[in-house]
This record gives C-alpha cells, sequence and structure tokens, in this order.
C-alpha cells in the first residue's frame, strides 16, 4: 500500500514534522516521490515506524534506535560496536529492573501499613515516607 505523509501520520499516530526529522536523521530513508513533489511511504515505513515508537516506549534513545536498525539494515557501519551496545544495554536494563523491583517492595510495604478507611490526616503512608525522608537528612 502507498501512503502520503499525512496518511503515514495518522496512520502510526505521529506528526508529519517527526517522520520528516527521522528522515533527516536517516532513521527512515527518504521515499520517492510523485511527480508533484508529494512523497509516497510503503507498509515497510509503517513497520519501520511501527518499531522506532516501540523502541522508544521501551526508553531507547533515537541514536541507540538508529544502531539497532544498523542490524536491520545490515549496515556494518552503524554495526560496528553492536556487541558493546549490547551489553551496556543489558546491564542497563538489568539495573532498572532492580530498582523497580525495589519500589515494588516499597509499595506493596506501604499498601500493606495502610487501612483504606483512615482519613488523609492519619494516613500511615504519608507518615512514612516522612519518616524515610527525614531519615536521610
Amino acid at each position: 500500500m502507498a501512503y502520503r505523509i499525512s496518511e503515514l501520520a495518522k496512520k502510526c499516530e505521529v506528526n508529519k514534522e517527526t517522520i520528516r526529522y527521522y528522515e533527516r536523521k536517516g532513521l527512515l530513508s527518504e521515499p520517492p516521490r510523485t511527480v508533484a513533489g508529494y512523497r509516497i511511504y510503503t507498509d515497510e515505513s509503517v513497520n519501520r515506524l511501527y518499531f522506532i515508537k516501540r523502541m522508544q516506549e521501551l526508553g531507547f534513545s533515537l541514536g541507540e534506535i538508529d544502531k539497532l536498525l544498523g542490524v536491520v539494515d545490515k549496515d556494518n557501519e552503524r554495526c560496528i560496536d553492536m556487541y558493546e551496545f549490547v551489553i551496556e544495554k543489558i546491564e542497563e536494563v538489568q539495573q532498572k529492573i532492580s530498582d523497580l523491583k525495589r519500589i515494588e517492595i516499597m509499595l506493596i510495604n506501604l499498601k500493606e501499613c495502610c487501612p483504606n478507611e483512615k482519613s488523609i490526616h492519619q494516613c500511615p503512608i504519608i507518615e512514612t515516607l516522612m519518616n524515610q525522608e527525614k531519615a536521610k537528612e
């Protein structure tokens, strides 16, 4: 299927300027144009935009996404440091998981000390958090 930029933007729920920006950055290849100068995108562009958006949702920067797309595109220049990149990203993800597990435990503990019928002025969650802040000082 063929899409003009406004159709692609609508389908992928991004701004037209975002698409143009990705083209300038090399994340999307510049598509062929009609005689009138309109860009014509394919389903491959749709899939690529979905990939970019999903990677951003997962916390990848555009530079990191560019590196990953280098693997997809089999671009040796963008793939040069892929092993080191993957190792660093694994460590970063593991750290985030560890942090999230600590937050989960803290929230579970806070939830357990909260009898939900008390008023905000007697909230043990607020008291617990305030005591933790005082302990840091």
